[in-house]
């Protein structure tokens, strides 16, 4: 399995030195943002460089706050996220659709975009080496709402047939696809069982030892119970969208 944490920007430097004594090498460190520009005069702000030299790894782009806090565009995503790959960063690209345009059923275009313009300038080499695609919706983010194992694994199963479709099914098939809405120990189970679910982006959870431990102690299912896990999950999907139409 392998595991990842994202602290703040002040605690960055410390956790990643504690994690290089007594992690034993099997936790990466990141960063939850960076600035896009390699130098300058941009008070307040950290480039690729600077938060490599405190020890991150990679980097989270387009997060769902940064984009509704602070108002990252798509083009603000994909220029951290080329600055983050120009200097050596994995990065784990965000992409996800808000409540509204999930009623409004244009989750598909949605994520689309955001994944056509977040990669823009992006090779396939790097996107299979070293970028990972998280799904978050939006609306399932702190809102009391909570999207089913089928809802997760349509959208990750959207985001790799547009991965195929651009660049082609030997990138689709290596690109990670973490799934980051409101995840919980009781849900990761199910979550991971879905074939196009290859991890998960912790948000709140992280925040309790015991949970997140619960959740980084997850193990994969068997390929036979993956298969039945899809068919469940394809099944649900059916009824859900039989029930919608006939309403």
């Amino acid at each position: 399995v392998a595991l990842g944490v994202v602290p703040p920007a002040p605690f960055l430097a410390p956790v990643a030195a504690a994690l290089r004594e007594h992690g034993g090498g099997h936790v990466a460190v990141g960063a939850q943002d960076l600035h896009a520009e390699s130098g300058g005069a941009y008070t307040g702000a950290a480039s690729a460089t600077q938060l490599m030299s405190s020890g991150a790894e990679f980097v989270l782009v387009g997060h769902s706050e940064r984009r509704a806090l602070f108002g990252d565009t798509d083009e603000d995503v994909s220029a951290k996220l080329r600055a983050a790959l120009g200097a050596g960063l994995r990065a784990i690209l965000c992409v996800g659709e808000t409540l509204e345009e999930r009623e409004l059923g244009v989750t598909d275009s949605v994520l689309a975009c955001q994944l056509a313009k977040g990669l823009s300038g992006v090779s396939s080499e790097d996107l299979r080496e070293r970028v990972a695609i998280a799904y978050e919706p939006v609306w399932a983010i702190g809102t009391g709402k909570v999207a089913t194992p089928a809802q997760a694994q349509l959208a990750h199963k959207g985001i790799r047939e547009w991965l195929d479709a651009k660049y082609s099914r030997a990138v689709a098939d290596r690109v990670l696809i973490q799934y980051g809405g409101s995840v919980t120990p009781e849900a990761v189970d199910e979550l991971m069982a879905c074939p196009d679910i290859d991890g998960v982006l912790v948000g709140g959870a992280s925040l309790k030892a015991d949970s997140f431990a619960r959740i980084a102690a997850f193990v994969r299912p068997t390929a036979e119970a993956e298969v039945a896990a899809a068919a469940a999950a394809h099944a649900q999907a059916a009824a859900e969208a039989a029930a919608a139409a006939a309403e």
